[in-house]
C-alpha cells in the first residue's frame, strides 16, 4: 500500500487569525463552506477545534463514499488536524500571514492507499479529484471571511 496525498492552497484577504477561527469553527463556519460533495455533517463533541468530533460522508467520486468520523487536534499555533476513526486519512489545514491583511491556507490530506491496479488508479486521480473538492472549500472558505 502506498501512500496517497492530494494538497491544496489559497491565498485569502484575510488576516491569518480570522481564517483559522473559521476554519476551527465546526459549529458554525465549517458546515457552511463544505461544497456539495459532503453530506451528513453533524458535530457530534465540541464544536470548536481542538477536542470537536466531527461526521461527514464525502462523496469523491460518483462510486465512492467514505464515511469519516473525525478527530480534532490542534498540535501547533494555525494548525488543525483531522484524524478520521474510521480509516487511515489524516486532513491538516496550516493557516500563516501571507502580507498585510491576508493568509495562506494550506490543506494537505494523506491516506494509505489501495495496491494494485486499483491503487495505481487512487494514486493517480484521488489527488486531482480531492485538490478540487478542497478548492471549492477553500474558495467557499475566502467568501465567508472576506465579508
Amino acid at each position: 500500500m502506498a501512500q496517497v496525498e492530494a494538497t491544496t492552497e489559497r491565498i485569502i484577504a484575510a488576516d491569518a487569525e480570522a481564517v483559522f477561527d473559521a476554519l476551527a469553527d465546526y459549529k458554525d463556519v465549517r458546515g457552511k463552506v463544505l461544497p456539495g460533495q459532503f453530506s451528513e455533517y453533524e458535530v457530534r463533541e465540541g464544536g470548536d477545534g481542538e477536542g470537536t468530533l466531527v461526521h461527514w460522508k464525502l462523496q469523491a467520486t460518483s462510486k465512492r463514499v467514505r464515511d469519516c468520523l473525525l478527530e480534532v487536534a490542534e498540535p501547533t499555533d494555525g494548525q488543525l488536524v483531522e484524524k478520521d476513526r474510521n480509516s487511515t486519512m489524516v486532513t491538516t489545514w496550516t493557516v500563516t500571514p501571507a502580507g498585510e491583511g491576508k493568509s495562506k491556507a494550506v490543506v494537505s490530506t494523506v491516506w494509505n492507499g489501495a495496491g494494485g491496479i486499483g491503487g495505481f488508479f487512487e494514486r493517480t486521480f484521488a489527488p486531482k479529484g480531492l485538490g478540487r473538492i478542497y478548492d471549492e472549500l477553500l474558495q467557499n472558505l475566502a467568501t465567508e471571511v472576506e465579508k
